[in-house]
């Protein structure tokens, strides 16, 4: 099995770039399967955030080869890209965003496209799709009242959907606060 790690040119760089740096350490890959095989891989770290290795496994299929692009597009707003065998399977995303409005209703119709979105009880608000989540808390970032969007989809497995949903929801509760955390987006 290979795991690649790529910095994007263009990446952002000094104090702001916290995320990027951490890319070093994001990736623990542990095989299991027989040799030459597909393989299913573990994950300790995810846009710079600590992550439960048994929440995201069920996210991502079996393969060779896995490859994880971390980039920070600017302080505030993580983004990593997860390719199994130059698959993208997830693409997870963070945004501190003002306040005053309210990002899943904004953001309903356009869940829309990842399969029947219903509401769920993770943070101040979720909605949880066949093939992705959106959620949202409340934070402090910088001194001022702001809004952390948890973002995620390109999920395909598992095949059922209704575990598939289980598992999105699993991940989404887990990996919300250890991003909130990493991000020092403090919860209100």
């Amino acid at each position: 099995m290979e795991a690649v790690r790529e910095r994007p040119v263009g990446a952002a760089q000094g104090p702001g770039a916290r995320v990027g740096a951490t890319a070093l350490g994001l990736v623990l890959l542990l095989g299991v399967a027989g040799c030459g095989g597909a393989e299913e891989f573990t994950v300790t770290e995810a846009c710079g955030a600590r992550v439960d290795p048994d929440t995201v496994a069920p996210l991502l299929p079996e393969g060779e080869k896995l490859e994880i692009e971390d980039t920070l597009s600017e302080p505030g707003k993580p983004r990593c890209k997860f390719y199994v065998d130059g698959e993208l399977t997830l693409y997870l995303r963070g945004d501190v965003v003002e306040t005053g409005f309210d990002p899943l209703e904004a953001s309903e119709e356009g869940m829309g496209r990842l399969g029947d979105p219903a509401p769920a009880d993770i943070g101040d608000g979720a909605l949880l799709a066949d093939h992705g989540a959106k959620v949202v808390r409340a934070c402090t970032y910088e001194g001022e009242r702001r809004q952390y969007v948890l973002s995620f989809d390109g999920v395909d497995h598992p095949e059922d959907t209704g575990d598939r949903r289980k598992a999105i929801e699993r991940f989404a509760r887990s990996y919300l606060p250890s991003a909130l955390k990493a991000h020092d987006c403090r919860a209100a």
